[in-house]
Order: C-alpha cells, then structure tokens, then sequence
C-alpha cells in the first residue's frame, strides 16, 4: 500500500525521507533544536490527512459531478483539555454546491482512508534488521 524510509545522520534532527518514490526532509523548528529545514512529524501527519480528504473530496464532487470548486481542508493539532490529541478539521467549500450537498461531503470527510486510519489506530511492528 505505501512505503518508505527515513534516514538522519549527525544533522541535528534534519531527516531525509523517501516515500513513494519523493524526496522530503523532516526537521524541528529551532525551539525544538533542529534547522526548520522540513515540517516536523507531526506537519506530516496533518499533510497527510488533509491531502486524503481533499483528493477523497474531490474525486467524490468530480463523480457526482457537483459544482464544487474547491475546497480548503484546514487543520489544527493540539491537545484538548484532558490532555488527549485532538485534530481540529475545518472544510470551507468553493463553488455552488448546496446544504445537502455540503452535508454529505462532511460525511464522506469522515470516511477517508487516513481519516479510518487515524481514528482507529494502526498496528506497529518494530524489528531491527
């Protein structure tokens, strides 16, 4: 399904990572210790989440063919209260789509793929090679 690696050597936490056959570079922000060459892992995880619902949503308005123009995926990660991670997701649409409409791609948001995978957990097996 996906694939990838992440290498850091004595940079202080820059990290080159490779996955699905792109080049990126993960770091910390200078308040952290790194460079701020790259988003820090947590940037990554709302990149990801917020590019799967805006492709999910689009494929969805392309197939219902729905006068959607775009959509802007906004997204916030911080802890709630309790102090349990929360991400904050805001969907502000672009284009004549109606209440029913807009409705119904906030229901599709909550159904895809990196949305199921967050919300439910995912299974981590660690080795060393």
């Amino acid at each position: 399904m996906a694939q990838g690696i992440a290498r850091i050597g004595r940079d202080t936490y820059q990290t080159a990572i490779e996955v699905g056959g792109h080049a990126l570079t993960g770091d910390e922000p200078a308040r952290n210790g790194g460079a701020n060459t790259g988003p820090a892992p947590y940037d990554f995880v709302l990149a990801g989440l917020g590019a799967c619902t805006a492709i999910t949503l689009r494929m969805y308005a392309d197939r219902k063919q729905w006068p959607m123009e775009a959509v802007d995926v906004a997204l916030h990660l911080a802890p709630d209260a309790d102090g349990a991670l929360r991400i904050k997701r805001v969907l502000t649409f672009h284009g004549a789509l109606d209440a029913d409409q807009i409705a119904r791609m906030a229901e599709i948001a909550e159904k895809t793929p990196v949305t199921l995978t967050l919300k439910g957990g995912v299974r981590i097996d660690t080795t060393v090679g």
